[in-house]
């Protein structure tokens, strides 16, 4: 299977693309104002609160009050870097649900078929895809705080926003490919195992969803166009990814 990341970033463009059409609007309508409504909260609370953060760690009557200008721009990365990915976290936990049927939607739509996982209903796949989302944050969190530190060490930090970067191009890819690959009953494990052997695609599709995500009013699309987007290349290449050695 062809394996680039120009691949991967053209099917979040398919994805985005597919939003306008027909049968799909109800289904993006409750991830869309998901999006909106939590990017706008979490994004209003770390403005109004950062400079009473600095404040009270360096107050300008400190001694250290000089190193305000040195710490500034390294505060505010961590704060874009807790806020992004607070946002994304928040966001994917409470529209999970609603995520899955977008993804089990847009499959039928592809395939005439429907994900044997959907076929009970919302109330059915509501903790199946919180549970999922759990696992999924735990395996970010593990991963991201030591690149976090790397951040503050000398020398090493001209090197963490470029790894940070390319990690979260891979957990997002793993965070949208988790809901086509859940309808089909697969754990994160076994998407796990199936996405390594699509590295460079998904790095290229998880990339594309970062640099939407950091694009304003257009971040607030992201979700459903990283869903669909996913499905779409689920859809397409599920025959070469349930190859036994994909699995």
């Amino acid at each position: 299977m062809n394996n680039n990341p120009l691949l991967g970033f053209n099917y979040l463009l398919k994805g985005f693309r597919m939003l306008q059409q027909p049968g799909l609007k109800r289904h993006i309508l409750v991830p869309l104002l998901i999006n909106i409504i939590v990017f706008s909260l979490v994004g209003w609370a770390g403005y109004s609160y950062f400079d009473a953060f600095l404040n009270s760690l360096l107050p300008e009557s400190s001694m250290f009050s000089f190193l305000r200008w040195i710490l500034w721009p390294l505060f505010a990365l961590a704060g874009v870097l807790i806020t992004f990915y607070t946002f994304t976290a928040i966001a994917n936990l409470i529209a999970a649900p609603f995520n899955s049927l977008l993804s089990a939607k847009v499959e039928q739509m592809v395939t005439g078929k429907m994900p044997p996982e959907n076929q009970q209903g919302l109330s059915k796949i509501i903790l199946p895809t919180i549970l999922s989302e759990l696992r999924k944050l735990s395996y970010f969190l593990i991963r991201a705080l030591p690149l976090l530190l790397l951040f503050i060490i000398p020398v090493v930090n001209i090197a963490a926003p470029f790894l940070w970067l390319l990690f979260s191009a891979w957990f997002l890819a793993l965070e949208y490919g988790d809901y086509p690959m859940g309808n089909h009953g697969l754990r994160f494990s076994e998407q796990h195992n199936r996405m390594k052997q699509v590295r460079f695609t998904a790095m290229g599709f998880g990339g594309g969803v970062t640099l939407l995500l950091l694009i304003p009013l257009l971040n607030f699309a992201a979700m459903p166009a990283a869903v669909v987007g996913a499905t779409l290349f689920w859809c397409e290449k599920r025959e070469s990814l349930e190859a036994p050695e994909f699995s």
